[in-house]
């Protein structure tokens, strides 16, 4: 073959994935009506666990979220069946959700002796509207009832048939250092024999940390196979920084200083929290701290148990004394309430005035984990370790879910998954 041809083959490898990669869907979280807020999806179960439902289960999937007007708005919701990779699969909606693929949010009520108002939406799946007929994941769409082509937002959640069982276990003892800056993940995956015909070909495994997107791996290939299971061992893709404890605080009272919180005031037409200045940690000691791995929970300790309704809006200030600019980057503000919302409102400002990064989010009352990540020029995987620090004890909360896919088949099916924390 002349080199010309050669050129003309490569030119046209390069041109094929090119066009693949711009049809690729964007199917992360995101919120795209900025009167979108609090948005929760978790299970009714189980609030601090990620959103996994069994097939045939007991559980649900509970969505809850905001939207901030006086008016109500009549929303209508639906799926789209995805495969590990989070594309949407090959299946026609048919057969993937029983009946019709939309069904009409009913389940909505009106702020209460809120400066900010609002209306609470909520509603659960699977229910009598809609079930779901295959594992995988599933990105669910919320829009008005009368134009479905604007979304508001677009979230995620996954469906498990329990095919097979995942085992994962962390340890700071890795291939690389010994109880310091790392932690590793292995796990096994046990099936009945001759169940899985294939796992070379047909497991695909991702392995996530605290429920992060950015540093998720992707594993295909196991170490050991036997008859009923394969085990995934001492791979150097599965050593993740440790990072620390998340930091937290609480807006639970409008009229008394809570956790983190150095003043709370009230600035026409709102309220605003102001939190304690944090500063790097990277250098400090591991300090235990219990948290719930990222999440928060929405509460007014006021509101005598009307959370949801009575609860206010703050613009909550963030602070982050880093003495200087910090450059070759991106401080990133990070935890479940960041997620959907633009990049825009999650990358600090920097103050040069003070030396200092902040941001200012608007956000419910409640009680908050939150992290600071680094965000190298170049790069979307954001790093704990110039800010946080990197601790070997941090307890972290590892998710390995399995995929499955079979010769012949269309889709990938999520046969298992499992959770597992460092440091217990």
């Amino acid at each position: 073959m002349n080199r010309n041809k050669i050129l003309s083959l490569l030119a046209c490898c390069l041109m094929t994935v090119a066009a693949v990669a711009q049809n690729r869907v964007d199917t992360r979280v995101h919120i795209f009506d900025n009167n979108v807020r609090s948005l929760k999806v978790c299970l009714t179960s189980n609030m601090y666990i990620p959103p996994v439902l069994m097939m045939n289960g007991h559980d649900r999937l509970l969505v809850n979220f905001d939207y901030l007007d006086y008016d109500v708005h009549y929303l209508r919701y639906s799926v789209t069946h995805c495969n590990a990779d989070w594309q949407p699969s090959q299946l026609i909606e048919s057969e993937y959700v029983s009946g019709f693929n939309y069904a009409d949010i009913e389940d909505y009520e009106q702020s209460e002796a809120t400066y900010v108002h609002y209306y609470n939406y909520q509603f659960m799946l699977p229910n009598e509207d809609m079930e779901f007929l295959v594992s995988g994941n599933y990105l669910l769409s919320v829009y008005e009832q009368d134009d479905p082509s604007e979304i508001l937002f677009q979230t995620r959640f996954s469906v498990c048939e329990g095919l097979v069982s995942v085992v994962p276990q962390v340890t700071s003892r890795t291939d690389v250092e010994y109880n310091n800056r790392f932690q590793q993940v292995s796990f096994d995956v046990r099936y009945k024999p001759s169940q899985i015909k294939d796992p070379y070909s047909e497991l695909t495994c991702i392995v996530t940390q605290n429920s992060r997107d950015d540093n998720a791996v992707v594993v295909n290939r196991p170490t050991m196979v036997g008859v009923d299971h394969v085990t995934y061992e001492h791979n150097r893709d599965l050593i993740f920084p440790a990072g620390n404890e998340f930091r937290r605080f609480e807006t639970v009272s409008a009229h008394n200083i809570n956790m983190g919180v150095q003043s709370i005031r009230y600035y026409e037409p709102m309220y605003h929290a102001i939190l304690m200045v944090d500063e790097p940690r990277n250098e400090m000691q591991y300090l235990y701290d219990q948290t719930q791995f990222g999440r928060f929970t929405i509460r007014n300790a006021e509101a005598y148990g009307e959370n949801t309704l009575r609860a206010d809006y703050m613009i909550t200030h963030f602070t982050l004394n880093t003495f200087g600019k910090l450059n070759g980057g991106n401080v990133r503000l990070y935890g479940e309430f960041m997620n959907g919302l633009p990049e825009s409102q999650s990358i600090m400002k920097y103050d040069a005035s003070n030396g200092c990064y902040t941001a200012d989010i608007l956000l419910k009352q409640g009680a908050y984990n939150y992290m600071y990540l680094w965000v190298p020029d170049g790069t979307a995987v954001g790093q704990t370790s110039r800010i946080e620090g990197d601790h070997y004890e941090t307890i972290n909360e590892y998710m390995v879910k399995v995929y499955y896919r079979p010769m012949g088949e269309r889709y990938d099916h999520l046969a298992g998954y499992g959770v597992t924390y460092s440091g217990r």
